[in-house]
């Protein structure tokens, strides 16, 4: 009928969609498939060639990578913006960022991705609302989120509306935040307001050469401080990912960054009320690794790599490191013990030997919360020699930063599982899950070394005085040094005072570590009723 009252013509063109609804249905349906089509050009084909000549993909081709084939449902696509603000202006289908929900690896996820092409990706109030949709959806239905970043900020002709618009997604973040996990995507500009929702997020992806993010750019740089700076090397993902700590994860493009938060939702649980997703990936529990008994070097001053061990324990040596090029005297990330997500904190010797400094202090202790927050096993790996000495730490906040790592520690109620490999001096030694903040299991190799200070420093100031009056102080400060070494540096004082639950042979790591998160997995924890603790920030 709808084709007797309208032309062949007239339905393609879509006459009639606005007017008289009844039984016009032929011409409804080229309206919004016309009105569809034109979400999905976004903002021209000319506009998406000038996108991929920076080496970037278009919002919809970031999801059609991210989400398994075929899963992506969308939300809003005919959604636009208003146009009484500040100049008018075209209105555009789906106002510059595509959201909605898919899976990945059949597991449900929702999604936003912002559009360049489109009014450069600007975040107005339309624009801020199809966002707020989808994280109110995924925490409701405890879902994790995942925003692609790619904006030029605030719209700046809706004015006040713009900086509101923002408000409403912070406003979201820090509810959902220990609720589901939020994963931030940065593969272009994200400057501005804009920075501070990625920064709330629980990890941070960005993309070398295409991806930057700054509070204020380099032209207020300029004219502030007078100082010439590139976007680059003001807030580019090399700087976020070495040096501020900002960024968990720099990909060298889109692809490849797609693909490792893929690789990151495997080993997460959907919401802080369940557990992570077991993987058997067909590695015997009872594996032992003989060269580990020789993995610690005789002379106690001589590194080694502590990712040799963790990659002998874990699951199929497989092990996601986060913040790999940050803080790198700290080594965090997930690996599976008998299936199961675990979260990895160890010191690493090869770097600053291991010392624990503000930087690597604020990275686990965030790491440690993190895991605490969604019923991810703590696992720690201990060689510790102390705090990083000197007047740039200490006026830095050293105190305030290592206590920051000591109160996540000692506040997380997942299973906590510490392996004291050589040393573990000091504070540190607490600091690093010691069974005196609450550790559940601490097992040492018969290399560890546990003490309150090294054997040199220990002599030093036992035995100072008669060090001074000896005719030959470097001989007695040596010979006081081996009595020492041999006193005190060994597991065995510990595990006489039930400090150490065992002393265990180092080939028989994973087997143990497996057994042990097998008895904590019902393991449950009574705390005062109160609304947060205030870690030191």
């Amino acid at each position: 009928m709808a084709m007797d009252k309208y032309g062949k013509e007239q339905v393609e063109k879509g006459v009639g969609f606005e007017g008289d609804l009844l039984g016009t249905t032929p011409a409804n349906l080229a309206a919004l498939q016309a009105m569809k089509d034109e979400a999905v050009s976004a903002g021209g084909p000319e506009r998406i060639e000038i996108q991929h000549s920076l080496g970037k993909l278009t919002a919809r081709e970031r999801l059609d990578l991210l989400l398994d084939e075929g899963s992506f449902e969308e939300f809003d696509m005919l959604k636009t913006g208003r146009t009484s603000h500040l100049g008018g202006g075209r209105q555009y289908l789906s106002d510059g960022v595509v959201t909605g929900h898919g899976t990945i690896d059949g597991r449900e996820v929702f999604v936003s991705s912002q559009d360049f092409t489109v009014i450069g990706g600007s975040l107005g109030e339309a624009h801020s609302e199809k966002i707020s949709k989808v994280m109110d959806h995924a925490v409701r239905t405890g879902a994790p989120y995942i925003g692609i970043n790619d904006s030029g900020g605030a719209r700046i002709q809706e004015g006040v509306d713009a900086l509101a618009a923002y408000g409403e997604i912070f406003n979201r973040n820090v509810r959902a935040s220990g609720v589901i996990p939020q994963i931030s995507c940065i593969m272009g500009p994200c400057a501005g307001g804009a920075v501070y929702s990625p920064s709330m997020t629980d990890f941070t992806f960005m993309v070398e050469h295409s991806s930057y993010m700054f509070v204020t750019g380099p032209h207020v740089v300029k004219t502030v401080i007078h100082q010439d700076i590139t976007s680059e090397d003001l807030g580019g993902a090399t700087v976020h990912g070495r040096k501020s700590g900002v960024a968990h994860f720099v990909l060298p493009n889109d692809i490849l960054c797609l693909r490792e938060i893929r690789r990151l939702i495997n080993y997460l649980p959907s919401n802080n009320k369940q557990k992570p997703p077991l993987l058997d990936l067909r590695d015997p529990p009872d594996r032992t690794d003989p060269t580990l008994d020789y993995l610690v070097p005789t002379d106690p001053n001589q590194p080694y790599d502590m990712k040799i061990l963790i990659y002998s324990i874990l699951d199929g040596a497989e092990f996601f490191e986060v913040h790999k090029q940050f803080a790198r005297n700290l080594v965090i990330g997930f690996g599976r013990l008998g299936g199961q997500t675990i979260g990895l904190i160890a010191n690493q010797p090869t770097v600053l030997a291991g010392v624990l400094d503000n930087d690597a202090s604020v990275k686990g202790a965030r790491f440690v919360r993190f895991c605490d927050n969604f019923n991810i096993p703590l696992l720690c790996l201990v060689d510790v020699p102390g705090f990083m000495p000197g007047p740039d730490q200490e006026h830095g906040g050293i105190i305030r930063h290592g206590a920051k790592l000591l109160f996540a520690f000692i506040e997380a109620t997942v299973p906590r599982i510490t392996v004291i490999v050589r040393k573990a001096y000091g504070g540190a030694y607490l600091v690093m899950n010691a069974k005196h903040i609450g550790a559940d299991i601490n097992y040492a190799w018969p290399t560890a070394e546990i003490a309150v200070l090294g054997p040199r420093g220990a002599a030093e100031i036992i035995y100072r005085r008669e060090i001074q009056s000896s005719d030959d102080p470097a001989g007695l400060l040596a010979e006081k040094e081996s009595e020492y070494r041999k006193t005190f540096l060994n597991p065995f004082i510990a595990a006489k005072r039930g400090y150490v639950d065992d002393v265990i042979f180092p080939r028989k790591t994973r087997s143990r570590l497996i057994r042990s998160l097998q008895v904590l997995e019902g393991k449950e924890s009574e705390r005062p009723p109160k609304k947060h603790g205030n870690i030191p920030l």
